[in-house]
Formats: C-alpha cells, structure tokens, sequence
C-alpha cells in the first residue's frame, strides 16, 4: 500500500488528500447509504469505477483507517470491508455534500433522505452513524465466527 503524501498541516488540505479524488466518496456513500461491503459490490455503482481504481481506493481507505478488510466468511479468497469509527465521523460530510448536490444539481439524493433531514438533521445523522455501527459490528461479528 502506498502512503498517503500530504502537502500542507491544513486540515481542509489533508482532508483533500485523502478524500479528494472522485471516488473515494462514493466508495463509503455505497457503504453508507446502500450496506456495500465487497470488492464486485463496489464494481456494481452506477458510476462505474474501473478495478485499478477501485482497488487503490480501498487500499488507500484501508490504510487511513476509515475502512477495515476482512477475509470474507464466504470465500477465504474475497474480502469484505468495514467502516471503522473513523468512517463513521465521515457520515454528516457525505450528507451534507448530498444536501449541497441535490440543491443545486437535481435530481439529486434519495427525496426521502432530504425530508427526513430538514425536520432534525442532527438526528437523522445519528441514525444514520449508528445504523452504519450496527453493520459493522454485525460483520465483523459474522467475520470473527467463520473463522
């Protein structure tokens, strides 16, 4: 895995350095939104990512810690991914860039999302950081009991 190189102590900089392509968001929105966990899943978007790209970008996810990989309880040679905590914190940012996109590019998110969050957006973000915990912990649970 290569490291990530960072070109300033800003925040907003290092941020772009690790987010800052046009997939890596889509990556954990996928995660996010949709429960995708595995490589063919990835390759599945609307977007069409290309393999190469696709494998950097969860390797660079990987190594930032914002996923973890796991052999999957299927198939020893498939792995699944998981977001980590780190992830987690990345949910009212991707939501946010949704609300932002979908008000001045429509169609837009999922209509429901954006009612769901104009009444109370801080809740519907935690529903959403603690529905994505519960996945994880209930994969890496599968995970541990294949082994």
């Amino acid at each position: 895995m290569k490291s990530t190189e960072l070109r300033s102590d800003c925040p907003i900089s290092f941020s772009l350095d690790i987010l800052g392509d046009r997939w890596t968001l889509l990556i954990l929105r996928d995660m996010i939104f949709i429960g995708k966990s595995s490589y063919g899943e990835f390759l599945q978007s609307n977007e069409k990512i290309a393999t190469n790209i696709l494998a950097d970008r969860l390797n660079t996810l990987e190594l930032q810690k914002l996923v973890e990989k796991q052999v999957a309880r299927d198939k020893k040679s498939k792995f699944t991914y998981i977001l980590t905590e780190k992830g987690i914190d990345l949910i009212p940012v991707i939501m946010e860039l949704a609300i932002w996109g979908s008000s001045n590019f429509p169609p837009g998110v999922d209509p429901d999302l954006i009612i769901e969050l104009e009444p109370d957006r801080e809740e519907t973000i935690k529903k959403y950081k603690e529905l994505a915990r519960t996945r994880a912990e209930k994969q890496r649970k599968t995970q541990s009991t294949a082994l």
